[in-house]
């Protein structure tokens, strides 16, 4: 059956429940019930079962001891690809921002109770640091990882750092959960999150989320913190978050 917008309906639907399983995780790191699925897509039941099986039956959903629903590992085929594809689309984005910024500009991707960097274009500056494309890192030291964190709830926020745990990677890494909540709070605010050498001394980065995509990235700048003055903080933000508007707009 075709849809209004002359695609496939079951296949539009389809889709439709496995992002909204994907948020879900994402926001709350647990699967969805079928009543669940039906109260966000308003579908009726019986549909829903339907088109949950086959997801099921095709490796894209899994069903927990719960019997919720989340997802599948077929869908590890495609985050390769997807992975190759962000990096594709957002090399333009994060070289505009070394040219104008002259530092590191990064993406990276939540990946559970971690960050993953999945693109970046270096400084032409000849200095090596933490951040490489593949790197897994931890929310709570990270600029990357605060600005993600705080698009969660908060209880779900904390949880992912004391299950993750919040060791000092220097001296000035925050390791209290409720100083890092707070923290959060002003990311909200501001809309940007900061790290000062809380990764890695001598290192400042400066990070927005990417808005309206299904998947939780953030883009950063980062620098030595000799040249990552709060004067070049304050005019990187609104480019980061230019160059965000822009790559969601390349993602949607």
């Amino acid at each position: 059956m075709a849809s209004a917008s002359g695609g496939v309906q079951s296949i539009e639907r389809a889709v439709g429940l496995l992002e909204a399983v994907a948020r879900n995780e994402s926001d709350s790191g647990s699967g969805m019930a079928l009543s669940q699925l039906a109260a966000v897509s308003g579908l009726p039941l019986p549909t829903i079962h339907r088109l949950v099986r086959t997801l099921v039956g095709l490796g894209y959903l899994r069903q927990e001891p719960s019997r919720a629903y989340a997802l599948g590992p077929r869908l590890l085929v495609l985050t390769e690809s997807a992975t190759t594809m962000l990096t594709s689309v957002s090399r333009p984005h994060l070289t505009a921002l070394v040219d104008d910024l002259g530092e590191t500009a990064n993406l990276a991707r939540l990946d559970g109770d971690r960050v993953v960097y999945v693109a970046q274009v270096p400084s032409r500056h000849a200095m090596r640091m933490f951040t490489e494309v593949g790197r897994r890192v931890m929310l709570h030291c990270t600029a990357v990882g605060k600005a993600l964190a705080a698009n969660l709830a908060p209880d779900r926020a904390r949880a992912l750092f004391e299950g993750a745990g919040m060791p000092a990677q220097t001296e000035h890494t925050v390791t209290d959960p409720d100083q890092l909540l707070g923290q959060l709070a002003w990311v909200r605010e501001h809309g940007y999150a900061l790290d000062d050498g809380e990764q890695e001394i001598g290192v400042r980065c400066v990070a927005v989320t990417v808005p309206e995509v299904a998947v939780g990235l953030a883009l950063s700048v980062s620098g030595p913190a000799a040249r990552m003055g709060n004067d070049v903080v304050q005019q990187a933000v609104p480019l980061l978050r230019q160059a965000a508007t822009a790559l969601a707009a390349d993602l949607t």
